[in-house]
């Protein structure tokens, strides 16, 4: 078994979907529990790709292609995730604020806190605050998080913020932001829950959250 699920892995980190995803079939033909196989392989191995992102061995080209390999494997693990009821470890709104139609940065972060295990709900780009908060309710989402690249669309990360404070889910939901020019700073002065610098680091911040 083992020896399949580091397969597995090697194959996502290695960008190769297709047999990443004949690979998961046969764990699963094997008998392999999809859980183990989601979080000892693609899991597993997208921790590796994150972290060799964070230290500048890969970029990334890389992370888009094992991503894709998980999201091939995941086609196979999630009608039996949903048979066996696990639960998500929590649910993140991603957009990018309104003004801003930057979306390569937000969909590394969906990718990365999608290999942690959290479920991404993406509302794109140039989004207004009060959908953050509308899509919050309708997901039950524990965080929201928002991407801007522009200085001049940084303001709007306010307006998520006021208008989450604003809102009957205000105690639920925490904000996290991030983007170029976005600083710590920055986040203290609008009063966001957390700021990160990348997607790897959004991701384990996201997924310590959803566990408190």
């Amino acid at each position: 078994m083992q020896e399949m699920l580091q397969e597995i892995s090697t194959l996502l980190q290695a960008g190769k979907a297709g047999k990443c995803k004949k690979a998961v079939q046969a764990a699963v033909d094997a008998g392999v529990p999809a859980q183990t196989i989601l979080d000892n392989a693609l899991l597993a191995g997208m921790d590796i790709v994150g972290t060799k992102f964070k230290a500048n061995e890969v970029f990334v080209p890389e992370v888009l292609v094992a991503a894709r390999c998980m999201n091939k494997g995941l086609e196979i693990l999630e009608p039996l995730l949903m048979e066996s009821g696990v639960e998500a470890v929590g649910t993140v709104i991603l957009g990018t604020v309104k003004g801003d139609l930057h979306d390569i940065g937000k969909n590394l972060v969906g990718i990365m806190m999608k290999g942690k295990g959290l479920t991404v709900v993406d509302i794109g780009v140039d989004v207004p605050a009060e959908k953050f908060v509308e899509a919050a309710k309708e997901h039950n989402a524990k965080i929201i998080a928002c991407s801007a690249l522009l200085t001049t669309t940084m303001g709007e990360m306010q307006g998520v913020v006021d208008a989450v404070k604003a809102s009957d889910i205000a105690d639920q939901v925490k904000v996290m932001i991030g983007g170029a020019p976005i600083t710590p700073e920055f986040a203290d002065k609008i009063g966001a829950d957390k700021y990160t610098v990348d997607g790897a680091e959004a991701a384990t911040v996201a997924f310590e959250m959803c566990g408190q």
